[in-house]
């Protein structure tokens, strides 16, 4: 994909040629949102709770609910109703969804009796029809009923205690569940067995991404290492550490997810968000925090669409990324959606995770570390977030374009 342009004419929109005009008579600049009114913003009724901050964030498949982990181990469901203000019935910022539970009155509990919550990996996994959801915090894993809230089965009692959860794309019964003893099981729920025992990291497993057109599964761990398994055989096919700056220990939680076209691959940690060709597990593109984005990356996740990356920062900011350039189109501070008393509180709050709506791409949703949850979208109903920098003879805004530390491939090579 040169210079971010997408050879298929997805992308292409008549105002780009007015935009494009534009550009060259003022200098390209990064969009910056410091202000709630510069955006359309809602806050899940019934989220904040500072004693459970969001640790995982999940929109539904049909894009009209989201779901939360908090660290207690209690998961909330929030849905947007289809009406006069909301024609679609998907999750929107223009409106305030319903905090949703059953007639029952019954809430969505792991179980966490003997678990140390402090230490606890909370995990959570949705199935592709949103009938279902299981998820663990520390104890065992638990199979949710999204309609009633009950819990259909529980599995895999610890120790170890499971990780991560990741449906097997073509089959809701095999789940590939990564242990904090670092290995993977891959279970099947209708058998209650395990089928196979993946064993390449040496520290806890902290993301799995299935690929079915390369037919594997990479997993990465605590140990800041990726594995490649074989969907078929479930062999170990590489194994490759990322590259971290000089002197930094590989610790921190590593996570993965596949680019739409199942070939690219999203590998982020605390120090970087980097982009693979999975198919050689070659890295083509890096990007270290830098310049007005500094600090530690908390979490990252591409838009439904794979255009753009979202990237959370432990000092409360947020980051849109240009997803083929690895280039900064927007950066939206903390006092956009936290308030003047919470950022000056003792405690530094930050969003520890982002999810990205499944239909709109320019929609994510925030977990962040007070409890609440916020949906977030440009303040134009089609607007977008900031505009693609310009590539110019290598140079970007006046800096060499190398600040994105590109590795030595060049970016025509992730087309193949």
């Amino acid at each position: 994909m040169k210079n971010g342009v997408d050879p298929t004419g997805r992308n292409v929109e008549k105002p780009r040629i007015v935009e494009d005009a534009m550009d060259r008579t003022k200098p390209w600049q990064l969009s910056e949102i410091v202000d709630p009114v510069q955006c359309r913003l809602v806050t899940m009724p019934d989220s904040t709770d500072s004693s459970s901050k969001v640790v995982r964030l999940l929109y539904t498949n049909s894009g009209a609910g989201l779901l939360a982990l908090g660290s207690n181990g209690v998961q909330k469901l929030w849905k947007w109703a289809r009406n006069e203000q909301n024609p679609t019935g998907k999750a929107t910022a223009s409106v305030v969804p319903q905090h949703w539970q059953p007639n029952s009155g019954l809430l969505m509990t792991n179980d966490i009796s003997g678990v140390n919550l402090d230490e606890a990996v909370p995990c959570i996994a949705l199935s592709k029809n949103d009938s279902y959801v299981m998820s663990a915090c520390g104890g065992k894993v638990s199979l949710f009923n999204m309609m009633t809230f009950k819990v259909m089965t529980t599995f895999m009692s610890p120790p170890p205690a499971s990780t991560y959860l990741a449906f097997h794309p073509q089959d809701n019964n095999i789940i590939a569940i990564g242990m904090e003893d670092s290995t993977i099981h891959i279970y099947n729920v209708r058998v209650d067995e395990v089928k196979s025992k993946l064993k390449g990291h040496q520290k806890r497993i902290t993301g799995l991404a299935f690929s079915t057109s390369l037919n594997i599964l990479v997993s990465s761990g605590a140990d800041a290492q990726l594995c490649v398994w074989s969907i078929d055989t479930w062999e170990k096919r590489k194994s490759i550490p990322i590259q971290l700056p000089a002197g930094k220990a590989p610790v921190g939680d590593t996570r993965v997810q596949f680019h739409s076209d199942q070939l690219r691959l999203l590998v982020a940690h605390e120090t970087q968000l980097a982009i693979y060709d999975a198919s050689k597990m070659e890295r083509i593109r890096q990007w270290v925090p830098q310049d007005v984005l500094p600090a530690p990356i908390s979490y990252a996740a591409y838009s439904c669409n794979s255009q753009l990356i979202y990237a959370t920062f432990r000092d409360g900011n947020t980051g849109v990324f240009d997803a083929d350039s690895l280039r900064l189109r927007c950066r939206i501070a903390p006092s956009t959606y936290f308030s003047p008393a919470a950022l000056s509180g003792s405690q530094g709050v930050y969003p520890a995770v982002v999810a990205a709506h499944p239909i709109e791409p320019n929609q994510f949703a925030l977990g962040l570390t007070d409890g609440s949850v916020k949906v977030i979208e440009p303040s134009e109903p089609e607007g977008k977030w900031g505009s693609s920098p310009p590539v110019d003879n290598g140079i970007l805004n006046g800096r060499a374009a190398s600040s994105s530390t590109t590795s030595n491939h060049t970016p025509d090579q992730a087309q193949r």
